[in-house]
Order: C-alpha cells, then structure tokens, then sequence
C-alpha cells in the first residue's frame, strides 16, 4: 500500500483513535464568547451555534477554505496551514488550523490543492459515505455511480466514484475490514496515487 507515505498514514489512523468524531467540537469549545453564544441577560442562554455542521462534508471541491485547486502558500499566509511535510518529488502534505484540525489531511502538488483527505468520520462525502463504513454500505449508497477497484500491486482496494476530472475515493483500512481513508479531489493524482503508488 504506497497511497500516502506509511509514518503520514500512521499517524492520521492514530489521531483517529484519539480525536472525537465530533471534529471541530474542540475549537468550539476553546473559542472565546460571542454576542451569538453569550446569554441574554434574562438567564436563557442564546442557541449555541455548532462547529461540528461546518465540518461535516469533504467533497470533490474540498473542504470548508480548503478548495481544489487552491495555492498553498494562499493557504499559509491566511494562517490556515499547521504543518507540512514532503511527499514524492512535486508533493507536499499538510496539516490544517481551526476547526478542521485532526479531521483532514491536505495533498498538493506543484503548490495547488489535489486531494482532501480524512481518516475520521465525520467528515463524510455529500452523498454520506464515510470513513467505518463497509463497502457493502458504499455500494447501497452510491448504486451505479460507484465501483470497485484494486491497486495496481493488487494488494489493496477501494471503492471509486467518479464526478468529471474529480473523484471520491474510499480505500480499505489496513488492519479491519471496510474504509479506513477517505479522499476527494483531482482524478490525476487520488485514483492514480492510489492505483500506482504515491509517487506518480
């Protein structure tokens, strides 16, 4: 399996093991107190507005900011990248701020966004397949629009929806059956990283 570089994979499934699948639900809770969140005066606190609905759905445009085909150093100047690390000749993965901290994982290549990716749920694809989920639960989901693919080692699967140049793609978890990574973006790099190996 060379979808991502085994030290970026491994520490994505263990920050799924430690963060709550509600992401973003720590940055709500560390923001300090706005008008929309502080009481009324009269006792009744005021609707608390969730984090949790911003970060709900990774598609193949991306994720909140976090849009295909976007410049990475755009990214780092609105402070909106933690980390980065290098990949394959051309690639480089990153960590995000805020409230998507710990759910997504970014892939640029020549500097511009390719592939949002996500080892905890939510976030979940518009259609609602997520991370956990069985292949069987993908298949009754998406129908037709879907299928089944290995990698060209023929040692990993994943499930594969197309929308145009763009993809959804749900890869196997490397120790239990069903999806363990979830990524969207540009069919040039998510299928053909995944097929080939993450140096294409």
């Amino acid at each position: 399996m060379n979808r991502l570089p085994s030290t970026i994979l491994a520490g994505l499934l263990a920050l799924a093991g430690i963060v709550p699948v509600t992401a973003g639900a720590p940055a709500a809770a560390a923001a300090p107190a706005h008008p929309a969140t502080a009481g009324h005066g009269d006792g009744t606190p005021a609707r608390v507005r969730s984090t949790v609905a911003e970060n709900e759905v990774l598609s193949v445009r991306g994720a909140g900011p976090y849009r295909i085909g976007v410049r990475l150093d755009r990214l780092v100047a609105a402070g909106l990248i933690d980390w980065t690390a290098p990949g394959c000749p051309g690639i480089v993965h990153a960590g995000v701020t805020g409230s998507w901290a710990g759910a997504i994982m970014l892939t640029f290549r020549d500097g511009r966004l390719v592939s949002v990716g996500t080892a905890t749920a939510p976030p979940r694809s518009p259609a609602g397949g997520s991370v956990g989920m069985s292949f069987a639960e993908l298949e009754r989901i998406y129908g037709p629009r879907g299928s089944m693919i290995r990698n060209d080692a023929g040692d990993a699967e994943a499930y594969l929806v197309r929308f145009g140049s763009r993809v959804e793609l749900f890869s196997d978890h490397p120790i239990r059956p069903g999806v363990g990574f979830y990524s969207a973006g540009l069919a040039s790099y998510v299928e053909r990283s995944f097929r080939q190996g993450c140096c294409c």
